[in-house]
């Protein structure tokens, strides 16, 4: 059976395996704060429709509580172990089956297996919140070991933590020219992918939104991450199918085990 990826922009996407849909990071505001999506419209409300729904970390680009009310009621929503506390709004979300994860953590839905595992990112709601918790990546396991990486830098146990998997869902940008400590860059996604080893990978977390004002005056930053991360993906892990999807895109991909 396929398992079919859905690029939705940022960070957002829909993974269908073994007849479940998984959601990460929704987010489908036009604006936040700062920021203005500059690139595909917001997902349909048809993206909306998921049985789980994963949170990478609190930012507020990834943990977006207008866009989780528009869950479903029932739906399923994994977040870092101490969302609760330190984003106090999503007790509003009383809709949703909500469980906190760490490092380690598996919990079943359906015929899927959710496992969180480490990723090297603040995962605190703001800059300097007091409250500290886990920045977490996923590995959803079906007929497909898919790894989904939210927001992280690259570090020495990455591959360890997260084992064999089939299909990486990796960030390549961000929303400014300057990402800093915790984040992967088109190179460093690239030797993500040589050590993590997929059959297939998919880029997410660039060319969506932008600071206002700031693509009229260095657009190729905005622009060149998803193209670049495929040059050098070609060099450092040739053997791995990288697939370049514009928004509202989907790729089916046929795995064998």
């Amino acid at each position: 059976m396929p398992v079919e990826i859905t690029w939705w922009g940022h960070a957002t996407c829909t993974v269908a395996d073994s007849h479940i849909r998984v959601l990460t990071d929704p987010l489908f505001a036009r604006r936040l704060a700062h920021l203005r999506r500059r690139r595909g419209a917001p997902p349909p409300p048809a993206a909306w429709r998921a049985d789980v729904a994963l949170v990478s970390h609190l930012h507020a680009d990834h943990l977006h509580v207008p866009s989780l009310s528009r869950l479903a009621p029932g739906t399923r929503l994994l977040v870092p172990r101490g969302a609760l506390r330190a984003v106090p709004a999503l007790r509003r979300l009383a809709h949703l089956r909500l469980t906190e994860m760490a490092p380690g953590d598996t919990t079943r839905v359906a015929d899927l297996v959710v496992r969180a595992v480490p990723a090297r990112h603040d995962g605190r709601r703001l800059p300097f919140g007091p409250h500290h918790c886990p920045a977490l990546g996923y590995v959803v396991e079906g007929e497909a070991r898919t790894y989904f990486a939210g927001d992280t830098g690259l570090f020495d146990t990455m591959a360890a933590e997260v084992g064999p998997v089939d299909v990486a869902l990796l960030p390549v940008g961000g929303w400014g020219p300057h990402l800093g400590h915790g984040h992967l860059d088109p190179r460093l996604a690239a030797e993500a992918l040589a050590r993590l080893a997929p059959r297939s990978a998919v880029p997410v977390h660039f060319g969506t939104y932008w600071p206002i004002g700031l693509d009229a005056v260095r657009p190729h930053e905005f622009h060149a991450p998803g193209d670049e991360f495929v040059r050098l993906a070609a060099r450092r892990a040739p053997q791995v199918a990288v697939h370049l999807l514009r928004h509202g895109e989907s790729v089916r991909l046929e795995v064998a085990r």
